[in-house]
């Protein structure tokens, strides 16, 4: 009898816990994502929209078409709910810092539009193709042969360091899918045509771009 007891509340409690996590409404988030404007500065359809520098500068926040395949869920959520800045600077500027007012949203609204971002995915990131760890052949090219540091904030041994022409890379092992990563190295004309970052293509072969996105996906 206290088996059985124990069997049906346990089967309880893990419908409360899979019901709760299916509660999330993709059409629900679509439109509190057009509702509160968000449509206004970012793209959720694809591919890449911009062509030229004038289409890139008139863009007011990065696209979003691909957020499935770039970012991890959980941290995007969080982030909705409190978010602080990424990039130093503001969007599109080289001399202006970010003010970091980018609205939150809240509560149920943002599981909502989080599982609206996730589902906005590429076929250009494959699974499975980087594990993030301490890559010295990465950090080497990191730190050293590009360098990615010139541009890119992150923890070192000796603290916060890097520049701030592009978005910090601090937390992007919580922030970022590996295997994006990878596929933005491998594929940045998918991602994002019009760049300011260096193309690395043709330049690191793919086992050097494997090896830089799992040095930064294992950034804390």
């Amino acid at each position: 009898m206290i088996r059985t007891t124990y069997t049906a509340m346990l089967g309880a409690l893990i419908l409360a816990i899979s019901t709760g996590a299916a509660r999330a409404d993709a059409a629900a988030g679509e439109e509190t994502f057009k509702a509160g404007g968000c449509a206004g500065c970012h793209y959720t359809d694809g591919p890449a929209k911009e062509k030229t520098i004038d289409d890139q500068l008139a863009k007011k926040g990065p696209e979003l078409w691909y957020a499935g395949s770039k970012f991890q869920q959980e941290w995007l959520q969080a982030w909705l709910a409190k978010p602080d800045p990424i990039r130093p600077m503001a969007y599109n500027s080289l001399t202006e810092k970010n003010a970091g007012d980018h609205p939150a949203i809240s509560g149920d609204d943002a599981a909502n539009v989080t599982e609206f971002l996730m589902g906005l995915t590429s076929d250009a990131v494959e699974a499975g193709k980087v594990k993030p760890k301490k890559n010295p052949k990465g950090r080497l090219i990191f730190t050293k042969k590009m360098p990615c540091s010139g541009c890119h904030q992150y923890e070192s041994k000796k603290g916060l360091t890097g520049g701030l022409m592009g978005p910090t890379l601090v937390g992007a092992g919580k922030r970022l899918n590996p295997d994006w990563i990878l596929a933005y190295l491998m594929q940045p004309e998918v991602f994002k045509p019009v760049k300011m970052m260096p193309v690395f293509v043709g330049i690191l072969r793919e086992k050097d771009m494997q090896n830089v996105a799992a040095y930064v996906a294992n950034f804390k």
